[in-house]
Parts: C-alpha cells; structure tokens; sequence
C-alpha cells in the first residue's frame, strides 16, 4: 500500500520526505486554509520537496471552470494530480483531462456508483471517504471492498486512495479491504509504528543489555 501525508504543512512534507516511506501528498481547500498560505505558493513548494503525486483541488463547481483552474494546477509542476470533486461537472471535467493525459482524484466518494463512474471517466485516483460514513454509523471499509470488487472485475486502473483516515485501524483495514493507496494526517502517521507490547519488550531488552556490562562498539 502507498502511503501519502494529508498536509499543506511544509515542515510535515519534508519530515516524512525524508522518513522514505512518503508515496505522495494529498491538499484540499480545508487544508489549504488552516496552512494560512496562498495555494498555488504552497502547492509549488510541496512539489519541489517531493516528486511524488501532489493532488491540489480546484474550488469551482461548474466543468468549464473546473476545467481552466485545472489548466493553472497543472502547470505548476508536472507531478501535480488535479482533484475534482465526484459530482457531474467534477466527473466531466476528469474525462477531459483524462484524454489530454492529466492525472486526476476524484474526491468525496461515497458510494460505488460513484467509483465506477469515476473509472469509467478515467480518474487516476478515486477517493472514498471511510472516516466520513463511520461518522453516520456506515462502515467506510464496506465500501473499500465494494470499490475494489467492481474494480477488479472490469480491470479498471483507477487507483482506490483511502481518504478520510481518522485512526491507525482504518489504515490497517483499509489495506486489507483492498485500497492501493491511503492518504493519513502526519499525526495518525506518526502513531502506526506504536504498540505498548514493543516499548514493554524494549524496555526490557535494555535493562538486560546494560546488567551485562557490554558494548558493541
């Protein structure tokens, strides 16, 4: 499963960089708003620090507009994938980027009959929102598994980028359900390599370690 950071935060990007488990970034507007930054200055820094998929949102509704500011996304740098949202114009405006071969993630998925039109117009990434449906008594991964079923019978490309991540059991889960990619907030990042099993045992490999009065070096 690929990994990518739900960020516009700068010093998060380049702290994961670096980690070398990265597979890309994902922004949307939200994001974008609480970096306090101007989005087209964030998003070509982001793509100078990775040259990973940076998937950067347009903010209009409408397919023809979706369309121009999906033309001044894509130019900022060639690793940037336009998100649209999985509405009518937002599927569109993604089978027109499509045939030009514009990488794209269609966003707030919610169902699969979304997904499949998101194939069937040429997304490179779908997203379904997992944390979302569990937040209405849905199970998010239900729809993880449907997506890669449909997905996987037709031999559709489409990539399924779970998205919404709200603990480290829904990235877990959502490898087992099927998803390609999962797109995690750096602080639920930070928390998949935890376990009170592996500081306990650590803990006491130390304490022997030292009772023997060795060194490696």
């Amino acid at each position: 499963m690929k990994f990518f950071i739900d960020t516009a935060e700068i010093d998060e990007i380049k702290e994961w960089a670096d980690s070398g488990f990265l597979d890309g970034v994902t922004t949307n507007p939200s994001l974008i708003k609480k970096s306090g930054r101007d989005m087209l200055e964030v998003i070509a820094e982001i793509c100078s620090v990775v040259d990973s998929p940076v998937s950067a949102e347009v903010a209009a509704l409408e397919h023809e507009m979706m369309l121009k500011e999906a033309m001044v996304l894509k130019n900022i740098a060639p690793n940037v994938v336009v998100k649209l949202p999985t509405t009518l114009d937002g599927l569109k405006t993604c089978r027109k980027l499509a045939d030009i071969g514009v990488k794209t993630n269609l966003t707030l998925c919610f169902s699969a009959n979304q997904a499949l039109l998101a194939a069937k117009a040429g997304a490179t990434y779908i997203s379904p929102f997992i944390g979302r449906l569990d937040d209405i008594n849905l199970d998010g991964m239900n729809l993880i598994r449907d997506i890669r079923n449909i997905y996987s019978g037709y031999q559709f490309s489409t990539q399924i980028l779970a998205a919404s991540i709200r603990q480290v059991n829904h990235v877990s889960d959502a490898a087992l359900a099927g998803a390609d990619v999962a797109t995690i907030p750096a602080s639920t990042l930070s928390k998949l390599v935890q376990h009170p099993l592996t500081d306990k045992g650590l803990e006491g490999f130390v304490k022997d370690w030292q009772a023997t009065g060795q060194s490696i070096l």
